[in-house]
């Protein structure tokens, strides 16, 4: 048997550093499906069992029965291809593992959509708690860098150059205020996952053939008995439950993106802002520390809205149960907890390490030699040259600053109208930050 075939391999995230052993990674895992198949199978049986509409027995056998570790998981992918689904050789597994006399009970009244459904949204549950664990981590460290660095200056940039100075504590609060965004998109999605059950075409007509007399109830109790949200009507194809998690999901892996594309800009060597506390090495060249973390961070952002377009695609989904657009849910919707899952894991780490250099934060803001201040100088000389005057001066003396190699300052101090100006202070970047240190402690607050 050649290597490919082997038998043992798996997806342990060879090609997939972003998330290969994280804990989203187990938490989405075929044998993590498996087990949330399993649940949702012995949940429904309780939940009947819970009704009078099995006995009691039954609900303990399929309880017990419902061991992942008694299945094989690659005999159930193989088997599935010839349903379209895993659950309907799972069904066969399980009801033989129950065996007689409450094997009957397994599945009863359910059809598979029911089942994988229940089981994505307990594979979503736990694994976003994963990803809110990683936010809580990567918030609270961002937290402390902006207090730390409140009023640490460092260039401004648009457009990639140096606009006007601004502080490293407002960019750190920056970026905690999106990590608390997508903090509390996610909890909203994370409390709202629902359970599903309709039966064959979403009217549970074959729960009331078993005996169920109010839907309502076998709904409800079937949600508590698998730990999700008891939804108002079986949402077969009514996708907003995916929809909503593409969104939770895109954004936050966004989110920690933009920290990831910051620290790659301002690590740079030519700029030396910020190292990572722990730089990844390279196969060729020993001197490298590079930015592994924000690397990851950047990729997982490039990835996860294409991933989030195929789950919103997925809305337009036909009939009472749809051929297609649910079976295309299932391998995006994995990639994109795992994707965000292991992001979240990144970012905590990046946050938690990563060292701010503020001395060359303040070597930066000289490089163009004062002129990062030129706003500044525009307002405080407007009044007494005139504003055309003085926007006149400082662009004639802009002009010679790069000429003639020479500081801003120096050049003003030569103009005799402004020899009774403050021009060091005026010229100071660091004196120039606005309302950067009200802004950041206004951002801290937030909780």
């Amino acid at each position: 048997m050649t290597p490919e075939h082997s038998g043992n391999d798996s997806d342990t995230g060879l090609l997939a550093p972003g998330w290969a052993a994280s804990a989203a990674a187990h938490a989405t895992g075929d044998h993590a499906y498996l087990r949330a198949l399993l649940d949702a199978e012995a949940a429904l049986t309780r939940a009947q069992a819970a009704l009078g509409l099995a006995p009691a027995e039954a609900a303990e056998a399929v309880t017990e029965a419902a061991d992942p570790t008694r299945f094989d998981v690659r005999s159930l992918a193989e088997r599935g291809r010839a349903g379209g689904n895993p659950v309907i050789p799972l069904v066969a597994d399980l009801t033989a593992a129950v065996g007689e006399p409450y094997g009957p009970y397994v599945h009863r009244g359910a059809t598979s959509q029911d089942i994988l459904d229940t089981a994505a949204m307990l594979v979503a549950a736990r694994t976003l708690d994963l990803v809110l664990a990683g936010l809580d981590r990567t918030e609270r460290a961002l937290a402390r860098l902006a207090a730390a660095h409140r009023d640490t200056p460092m260039p401004g940039r648009t457009l990639t150059q140096h606009a006007v100075p601004t502080t490293f504590g407002l960019k750190a609060a920056g970026w905690r205020s999106l990590v608390l965004d997508a903090r509390d998109r996610v909890t909203r999605v994370r409390e709202a996952l629902p359970a599903q059950l309709g039966g064959a075409a979403g009217t549970l007509a074959a729960f009331e053939a078993y005996g169920t007399r109010d839907a309502a109830e076998l709904t409800a109790a079937y949600a508590r008995e698998v730990g999700l949200v008891a939804p108002a009507l079986p949402w077969h194809t009514l996708r907003t439950p995916v929809a909503d998690l593409a969104g939770c999901l895109a954004f936050t892996a966004g989110a920690l993106g933009r920290i990831g594309e910051d620290v790659l800009t301002l690590s740079r060597t030519e700029i030396g802002e910020v190292t990572e506390g722990s730089g990844g090495a390279s196969s060729a060249m020993p001197h490298k520390a590079n930015p592994v973390r924000s690397t990851l961070l950047s990729a997982a952002a490039r990835r996860a809205p294409q991933l989030a377009a195929t789950l919103y695609g997925c809305v337009a989904a036909g009939d009472e149960r749809p051929a297609g657009a649910w079976h295309a849910e299932w391998e995006p919707l994995r990639d994109l907890l795992r994707l965000t899952g292991g992001a979240a894991r990144d970012a905590a780490e990046l946050a938690e390490g990563l060292r701010v250099h503020a001395e060359a934060m303040r070597r930066d803001l000289d490089l163009t030699r004062g002129l990062i201040v030129s706003e500044r100088l525009s307002a405080a000389l407007a009044p007494r040259l005139g504003r055309a005057r003085a926007r006149e001066l400082l662009t004639d003396l802009a002009l010679r600053s790069h000429a003639e190699d020479r500081p801003l300052g120096e050049l003003l101090a030569e103009e005799p109208e402004l020899k009774d100006l403050d021009l060091a202070d005026l010229t100071d970047p660091a004196h120039y930050t606005g309302f950067a240190g009200f802004l950041t402690d206004r951002a801290l607050e937030r909780r």
